[in-house]
Protein backbone atom coordinates (compact mmCIF):
# COMPACT_ATOMS: atom_id res chain seq x y z
CA UNK A 1 0.00 0.00 0.00
CA UNK A 2 1.31 3.11 -0.88
CA UNK A 3 2.13 6.21 1.67
CA UNK A 4 0.50 10.07 1.44
CA UNK A 5 4.17 11.52 0.60
CA UNK A 6 4.93 9.09 -2.22
CA UNK A 7 1.48 10.05 -4.07
CA UNK A 8 2.45 13.59 -3.66
CA UNK A 9 6.07 12.99 -5.02
CA UNK A 10 4.53 11.53 -8.04
CA UNK A 11 1.75 13.82 -8.61
CA UNK A 12 3.36 16.67 -10.21
CA UNK A 13 4.93 14.47 -13.22
CA UNK A 14 1.76 12.91 -14.00
CA UNK A 15 -0.02 16.38 -13.75
CA UNK A 16 3.59 17.47 -16.37
CA UNK A 17 2.16 14.45 -18.69
CA UNK A 18 -1.73 14.70 -18.70
CA UNK A 19 -0.85 18.68 -19.61
CA UNK A 20 1.42 17.79 -22.26
CA UNK A 21 -0.95 14.89 -24.02
CA UNK A 22 -4.01 17.41 -23.56
CA UNK A 23 -1.76 19.76 -25.51
CA UNK A 24 -1.05 17.52 -27.93
CA UNK A 25 -4.38 15.93 -28.49
CA UNK A 26 -5.76 19.62 -29.22
CA UNK A 27 -3.46 20.41 -31.73
CA UNK A 28 -4.05 17.10 -33.28
CA UNK A 29 -7.67 17.72 -33.95
CA UNK A 30 -7.31 21.70 -34.86
CA UNK A 31 -5.62 20.42 -37.94
CA UNK A 32 -8.01 19.33 -40.91
CA UNK A 33 -5.45 18.61 -42.92
CA UNK A 34 -4.70 15.57 -40.31
CA UNK A 35 -8.40 14.17 -40.27
CA UNK A 36 -8.62 14.18 -43.90
CA UNK A 37 -8.13 11.78 -46.64
CA UNK A 38 -9.17 11.10 -50.41
CA UNK A 39 -8.56 8.42 -52.62
CA UNK A 40 -9.80 9.33 -56.56
CA UNK A 41 -8.43 7.34 -60.00
CA UNK A 42 -8.35 9.18 -63.31
CA UNK A 43 -10.24 7.62 -66.57
CA UNK A 44 -9.90 9.71 -69.85
CA UNK A 45 -12.96 9.99 -72.17
CA UNK A 46 -11.66 7.44 -74.96
CA UNK A 47 -9.12 4.82 -75.23
CA UNK A 48 -6.38 7.25 -76.57
CA UNK A 49 -6.67 9.85 -73.89
CA UNK A 50 -3.53 9.98 -71.43
CA UNK A 51 -3.21 7.88 -68.60
CA UNK A 52 -2.96 9.10 -65.05
CA UNK A 53 -2.42 7.32 -61.83
CA UNK A 54 -4.45 7.47 -59.07
CA UNK A 55 -4.12 9.37 -55.95
CA UNK A 56 -5.04 9.04 -52.82
CA UNK A 57 -4.04 10.84 -49.00
CA UNK A 58 -4.60 8.75 -45.67
CA UNK A 59 -6.58 9.86 -43.21
CA UNK A 60 -3.42 10.73 -40.06
CA UNK A 61 -5.64 11.31 -37.34
CA UNK A 62 -8.78 9.86 -35.68
CA UNK A 63 -10.76 12.20 -33.47
CA UNK A 64 -11.93 8.92 -31.67
CA UNK A 65 -7.96 7.67 -31.04
CA UNK A 66 -7.28 11.23 -29.60
CA UNK A 67 -10.17 10.79 -27.41
CA UNK A 68 -8.66 7.47 -25.80
CA UNK A 69 -5.88 8.62 -25.86
CA UNK A 70 -6.25 11.34 -24.08
CA UNK A 71 -8.85 9.71 -21.70
CA UNK A 72 -5.98 7.12 -20.57
CA UNK A 73 -3.15 10.11 -20.19
CA UNK A 74 -6.41 11.82 -17.68
CA UNK A 75 -7.56 8.71 -16.19
CA UNK A 76 -4.16 8.27 -14.53
CA UNK A 77 -4.08 12.31 -13.66
CA UNK A 78 -7.59 12.12 -11.77
CA UNK A 79 -7.11 8.90 -10.02
CA UNK A 80 -3.18 10.51 -8.32
CA UNK A 81 -5.29 13.87 -7.75
CA UNK A 82 -8.19 11.53 -6.05
CA UNK A 83 -6.47 8.69 -4.11
CA UNK A 84 -4.16 12.07 -2.71
CA UNK A 85 -7.18 14.56 -2.03
CA UNK A 86 -9.65 11.45 -0.22
CA UNK A 87 -6.33 10.84 1.93
CA UNK A 88 -5.62 14.34 2.80
CA UNK A 89 -9.23 14.23 4.38
CA UNK A 90 -8.09 11.50 6.67
CA UNK A 91 -4.42 12.20 7.67
CA UNK A 92 -3.93 14.25 10.83
CA UNK A 93 -1.26 15.07 12.92
CA UNK A 94 -0.36 16.49 16.39
CA UNK A 95 1.55 19.91 16.54
CA UNK A 96 3.73 19.34 19.35
CA UNK A 97 6.84 21.45 20.70
CA UNK A 98 8.90 20.88 24.00
CA UNK A 99 6.20 17.56 24.68
CA UNK A 100 3.30 20.16 24.86
CA UNK A 101 0.64 19.55 22.51
CA UNK A 102 0.03 22.81 20.43
CA UNK A 103 -2.52 21.91 17.52
CA UNK A 104 -3.94 18.44 18.00
CA UNK A 105 -5.30 15.90 15.23
CA UNK A 106 -4.73 18.59 12.35
CA UNK A 107 -5.65 17.87 8.95
CA UNK A 108 -2.43 17.93 6.57
CA UNK A 109 -4.17 20.92 4.48
CA UNK A 110 -4.01 22.97 8.11
CA UNK A 111 -0.93 22.28 8.20
CA UNK A 112 0.44 23.61 5.28
CA UNK A 113 -1.78 27.03 6.34
CA UNK A 114 0.14 26.81 9.03
CA UNK A 115 3.85 26.73 7.67
CA UNK A 116 3.02 29.69 5.12
CA UNK A 117 1.52 31.87 8.12
CA UNK A 118 4.76 31.41 10.49
CA UNK A 119 6.74 31.65 7.66
CA UNK A 120 5.02 35.07 7.74
CA UNK A 121 5.49 35.49 11.23
CA UNK A 122 8.74 34.68 11.50
CA UNK A 123 9.39 37.58 9.27
CA UNK A 124 7.73 39.73 11.13
CA UNK A 125 8.79 38.88 14.57
CA UNK A 126 12.61 39.23 13.53
CA UNK A 127 11.81 42.99 12.18
CA UNK A 128 10.36 44.65 15.36
CA UNK A 129 12.09 47.35 16.51
CA UNK A 130 14.57 46.65 19.36
CA UNK A 131 15.90 49.48 22.15
CA UNK A 132 18.81 51.18 21.90
CA UNK A 133 21.56 48.91 23.56
CA UNK A 134 23.58 52.46 24.25
CA UNK A 135 20.86 53.12 26.98
CA UNK A 136 20.16 51.79 30.12
CA UNK A 137 16.47 50.87 30.15
CA UNK A 138 13.90 49.85 32.85
CA UNK A 139 9.73 49.89 32.61
CA UNK A 140 7.51 52.70 33.52
CA UNK A 141 4.89 51.15 35.41
CA UNK A 142 2.13 54.22 34.84
CA UNK A 143 2.35 54.32 31.08
CA UNK A 144 3.88 50.73 30.46
CA UNK A 145 6.90 52.03 27.83
CA UNK A 146 10.27 51.69 29.05
CA UNK A 147 12.38 54.72 30.28
CA UNK A 148 16.04 55.48 30.51
CA UNK A 149 17.71 57.11 34.54
CA UNK A 150 17.23 61.15 34.46
CA UNK A 151 20.17 62.52 32.30
CA UNK A 152 21.12 66.35 33.27
CA UNK A 153 22.60 68.64 30.73
CA UNK A 154 23.77 72.41 31.33
CA UNK A 155 22.02 75.31 29.13
CA UNK A 156 24.61 77.61 28.08
CA UNK A 157 23.72 80.87 26.49
CA UNK A 158 26.50 82.83 24.49
CA UNK A 159 27.86 86.38 26.15
CA UNK A 160 29.72 88.90 24.16
CA UNK A 161 32.95 90.12 26.27
CA UNK A 162 35.01 92.42 25.18
CA UNK A 163 39.02 91.68 25.01
CA UNK A 164 41.40 95.25 24.91
CA UNK A 165 44.28 94.27 23.08
CA UNK A 166 45.67 97.47 22.53
CA UNK A 167 44.70 100.57 25.04
CA UNK A 168 43.66 103.93 23.59
CA UNK A 169 46.60 106.52 22.99
CA UNK A 170 46.48 110.39 21.96
CA UNK A 171 46.72 109.03 18.36
CA UNK A 172 44.96 105.82 18.01
CA UNK A 173 41.98 104.40 19.61
CA UNK A 174 41.29 101.17 21.71
CA UNK A 175 41.82 97.77 19.60
CA UNK A 176 38.70 96.18 20.99
CA UNK A 177 37.95 92.26 20.12
CA UNK A 178 34.74 90.98 20.33
CA UNK A 179 34.26 87.02 21.50
CA UNK A 180 31.37 84.84 23.17
CA UNK A 181 31.43 83.39 25.92
CA UNK A 182 29.29 80.32 27.29
CA UNK A 183 27.19 81.27 30.24
CA UNK A 184 25.43 78.66 32.31
CA UNK A 185 21.71 79.64 32.48
CA UNK A 186 19.66 76.53 33.35
CA UNK A 187 20.32 72.98 33.54
CA UNK A 188 17.88 70.02 31.38
CA UNK A 189 16.59 67.01 32.69
CA UNK A 190 16.02 64.35 29.86
CA UNK A 191 14.44 60.92 30.31
CA UNK A 192 13.74 59.25 27.00
CA UNK A 193 10.91 56.71 26.51
CA UNK A 194 10.62 53.86 24.14
CA UNK A 195 7.88 51.48 22.75
CA UNK A 196 10.28 49.04 21.65
CA UNK A 197 10.88 45.52 22.82
CA UNK A 198 14.50 44.47 24.60
CA UNK A 199 16.71 42.63 21.85
CA UNK A 200 16.35 39.11 24.73
CA UNK A 201 12.05 39.37 24.00
CA UNK A 202 12.42 39.77 20.62
CA UNK A 203 15.13 36.75 20.73
CA UNK A 204 12.80 34.60 22.47
CA UNK A 205 9.66 35.38 19.96
CA UNK A 206 11.60 34.20 17.40
CA UNK A 207 13.17 31.21 18.89
CA UNK A 208 9.41 30.29 19.70
CA UNK A 209 8.04 30.79 16.15
CA UNK A 210 10.82 28.47 14.97
CA UNK A 211 10.36 25.61 17.03
CA UNK A 212 6.40 26.27 15.99
CA UNK A 213 8.04 25.94 12.55
CA UNK A 214 10.02 22.75 12.84
CA UNK A 215 6.93 21.04 14.79
CA UNK A 216 4.39 21.78 12.21
CA UNK A 217 7.26 20.42 9.57
CA UNK A 218 7.37 17.18 11.51
CA UNK A 219 3.58 16.64 11.91
CA UNK A 220 2.99 17.54 8.25
CA UNK A 221 5.81 14.85 7.50
CA UNK A 222 3.89 12.33 10.27
CA UNK A 223 0.39 13.24 8.61
CA UNK A 224 1.89 12.62 4.62
CA UNK A 225 3.44 9.20 5.76
CA UNK A 226 -0.07 7.57 6.35
CA UNK A 227 -0.96 4.98 3.76
CA UNK A 228 -2.97 5.55 1.18
CA UNK A 229 -6.36 3.46 -0.51
CA UNK A 230 -6.04 4.21 -4.04
CA UNK A 231 -8.89 5.97 -5.58
CA UNK A 232 -9.87 4.84 -9.34
CA UNK A 233 -12.51 7.45 -10.80
CA UNK A 234 -11.14 8.37 -14.10
CA UNK A 235 -12.76 5.07 -15.84
CA UNK A 236 -15.87 6.40 -14.11
CA UNK A 237 -15.51 10.14 -15.29
CA UNK A 238 -14.41 9.52 -18.96
CA UNK A 239 -16.61 5.94 -19.28
CA UNK A 240 -19.62 8.97 -19.20
CA UNK A 241 -17.78 11.40 -21.24
CA UNK A 242 -16.19 9.61 -23.83
CA UNK A 243 -18.20 6.02 -24.02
Amino acid sequence: MAKLNQIIAVEKGVKSKALQDITAAHHKVQKPALLAGISRTYQPKDEEGEQLPPESTRVQVQAEDVLREMSASLTRLFDVTATKDWANCAARADVTVDGRTIVADAPVSYLLFLEKQLTDLHTFVRKLPTLDAAESWSQDPSTDWWKTDPVRTIRTKKVPRNHVKAEATDKHPAQVEVYYEDVPIGYWTTVKFSGALPARRVNELVERVEKLQQAVKFAREEANGAEVTDRRVGDAVFGYLFG
